[in-house]
């Protein structure tokens, strides 16, 4: 069934609204701090349907960005589950639908709510480093990423975003950042639903590469080597 026929119209409101307001004043706020060129991402977005959106995580900015500059597009992330601790970030997140993840434990849980999220309307943005780089250079991905696009059944859209590692250096100078957003093509994985190990290794390589050849040379770190490799596992959506 239709989540938005599930929920009472005032209620969808309600949401509609607060979601406008927070999402008015983080973009005024992310906008001040950084010059930031998202056009490319959000025409990738305009032209297909929800699906699960991978991006090199260098720091906070990422998501924000990819969230509050695709409005009125539907965009959440995946979020550690200990975040909803403090209760300003809690807010911020649950405006959003943003999903929590325990790192310790299972994810079928999560994996479950990807799914909803994207039968709602909500491109999910996932970061496969699984840790913050600070650097901007690409560390190993984790393959949990993997068998989430294999159980929701989605297709992947590689994004990349590079600059915000000055993040920190400019506002100390009072100097806004330049960002830069890049998107490639999207894509699903060919694979039985469980790949043994060795598989699902080769298919991992395979989607960060996609994210790595978007990247300038000096950022694809641990995928350097990879970048150009041809990608017998994934099926590219034109």
């Amino acid at each position: 069934m239709n989540a938005h026929r599930e929920t009472p119209y005032i209620l969808r409101v309600i949401q509609q609204f607060r979601r406008a307001v927070v999402n008015k004043v983080l973009k005024g706020i992310l906008d001040t701090l950084c010059d930031i060129d998202h056009h490319e991402y959000i025409d990738a977005l305009s032209k297909t349907k929800p699906l699960i959106v991978i991006i090199n995580h260098i720091n906070f900015l990422e998501v924000p960005i990819l969230v509050t500059h695709s409005y009125p597009i539907n965009c959440t992330g995946l979020v550690k589950s200990e975040t909803w601790k403090n209760p300003i970030f809690s807010f911020i997140f649950n405006t959003y639908k943003a999903i929590p993840i325990n790192r310790e434990g299972s994810y079928r849980e999560t994996f479950r709510r990807v799914r909803e999220a994207m039968d709602s309307g909500f491109f999910v943005v996932v970061a496969p480093e699984g840790t913050r780089s600070k650097d901007g250079v690409l560390r190993k991905g984790k393959a949990g990423v993997i068998q989430l696009a294999i159980d929701a059944d989605s297709p992947i859209l590689p994004v990349v975003h590079y600059g915000g590692q000055q993040i920190w250096k400019n506002i100390k100078r009072l100097k806004r950042t330049s960002l830069q957003f890049k998107a490639g093509r999207p894509f699903k994985i060919k694979c039985e639903k469980r790949p043994g190990k060795t598989e699902r290794e080769q298919i991992l390589d395979e989607v960060m590469s996609q994210i790595a050849r978007l990247l300038p040379e000096d950022m694809r770190g641990a995928y350097t080597d990879q970048a150009d490799q041809e990608c017998s596992h994934l099926e590219f959506i034109d």
